[in-house]
């Protein structure tokens, strides 16, 4: 057990802390971190590194670049170091392959000191005397134990993905979520019949990989989905202007009801499918059907799976049309659900759950920059974890940088990084608008109160 006391301890090592501890690394005053994780060794969506499939943010969205472009954790220096520049210099995309993405944050990883592997922490508490955080963790394999002292926390545990509890209970070789598709590829391909369901960017990429093996392995493949359609991830330049710090700041600022109904109503934002992913779909269907041919495919929308249930060799999908209000059963020999991702209460948060703040929906309350309200002097800096008070920028990897210089800020006490106030051509509030153009525009005060009846 150690008496150190770190400036920062981080909990879990996934892009977003990870960015943290290599902003940490770039300052020139010395900060004491520590990064715990339990996995042995990084790794980044692993069941979904498929060959083809990209990042879907523009590599500049790296660790660091958009907080320090000289920072030697960049994505470019990788590049650099790995010998690689020229050849992505010829490449010429900004989209670059998911595998390469997961091999950059890797190397990173390894060049840092702070972080520590096989770490999984199960309890933090709040030390009065000391005034620190004591996080307490073991290692998964031999249930070795460590004590880690922070004066600060920062949590970026990420999320884990979401079975719906009707579609669970059945072997997780032949029912099993889009995570896990590159462990399961060989027995999804040695089956007759293959339903994937959802309709995100991971279900769209599990749809296309079985659609373009399909031909060699003769297997039915449908696609079915509750959503009204197939319809494209938004993507549009200014669309693109959703995941700003001037965005994030106008949520905010929204009362919090107006955010629970906002947020479920931009599911285009971040829950579609890639254009280009859902182009290469159609042009590889479009070859099939040439000369009359079916590709023996099924793509069905507006269809909730409400369960799955055996049926011999195979399952049952008890599906309804909800618009139409028809139901239908439904055989698949393999189901893969893009069903998404939660992002649960971590248990080892329970000692602090009287400190912590809450709303009424038992959520955690946050600052406008991102921490916890907490009822002790240390902060806890939240990595996409506040979702429902700052909107749909939180997860996105080109936000993180922003996310991570205002944590970066408030530990060393000065502006080591620039927090960019004004980066896009749109105003979202009133108080934008006329900042913005003073000698056209004037706010009004506030409405008056309508007269009542006597």
């Amino acid at each position: 057990m150690s008496e150190t006391v770190h400036d920062v301890v981080g909990v879990g090592v996934g892009p977003f802390n990870l960015g943290l501890a290599a902003m940490l690394d770039g300052v020139e005053e010395e900060v004491d971190a520590a990064f715990l994780e339990r996995d042995p060794e990084f790794h980044w969506h692993e069941g979904m590194l498929l060959e083809g499939t990209t990042l879907e943010v523009p590599f500049l969205a790296d660790l660091v670049s958009l907080a320090d472009p000289t920072n030697p954790h960049s994505y470019l220096n990788y590049l650099r170091e790995t010998g690689r520049i020229y050849e992505f210099y010829f490449y010429e995309t900004f989209q670059i392959p998911r595998r390469e993405y997961d091999d950059y944050l890797r190397w990173v990883a390894e060049r840092l000191d702070s972080c520590r592997f096989s770490r999984e922490v199960t309890d933090v508490r709040w030390d009065d005397g000391d005034e620190c955080y004591v996080v307490t963790a073991r290692h998964p394999e031999t249930d070795e134990r460590f004590e880690y002292r922070g004066e600060h926390l920062a949590l970026g545990v990420g999320s884990r993905p979401q079975v719906p509890e009707q579609l669970q209970g059945h072997p997780e070789e032949d029912v099993f979520h889009t995570a896990k598709y590159r462990f399961n590829r060989d027995r999804v391909l040695d089956a007759d019949s293959v339903t994937v369901v959802g309709s995100g960017q991971s279900a769209a990429e599990v749809f296309q990989d079985l659609l373009e093996r399909q031909s060699a392995h003769d297997y039915r493949l449908d696609w079915l989905t509750r959503s009204d359609g197939f319809f494209p991830m938004e993507y549009s330049k200014l669309g693109l202007q959703h995941f700003t710090p001037e965005y994030e700041r106008y949520v905010y600022d929204l009362p919090q009801e107006t955010k629970d109904d906002l947020v479920p109503n931009q599911d285009l934002l971040y829950k579609g499918v890639d254009p280009g992913t859902s182009a290469e779909i159609y042009d590889l269907l479009y070859r099939r059907s040439i000369g009359d041919r079916d590709p023996d495919v099924g793509l069905f929308a507006m269809t909730e799976v409400r369960d799955i249930a055996s049926a011999g060799d195979a399952y049952a999908l008890d599906c309804h049309q909800w618009q139409a209000e028809t139901s239908f059963v439904h055989e698949s020999e393999v189901v893969v659900l893009g069903t998404g991702y939660e992002r649960p209460m971590p248990g080892f948060l329970e000692p602090l759950e009287d400190a912590i703040s809450w709303d009424e929906r038992g959520r955690f309350e946050v600052t406008e920059d991102h921490r916890l309200e907490i009822d002790v002097p240390g902060d806890v800096f939240l990595q996409n974890a506040d979702l429902h008070t700052h909107g749909v920028g939180v997860p996105d990897l080109g936000l993180g940088c922003h996310r991570n210089t205002r944590f970066v800020n408030r530990l060393l006490g000065r502006e080591a990084y620039p927090e960019d106030a004004d980066t896009v051509y749109q105003d979202f509030s009133v108080e934008q608008f006329v900042e913005h153009a003073p000698d056209t525009t004037r706010q009004r005060g506030p409405e008056p109160t309508p007269a009542q009846d006597d």
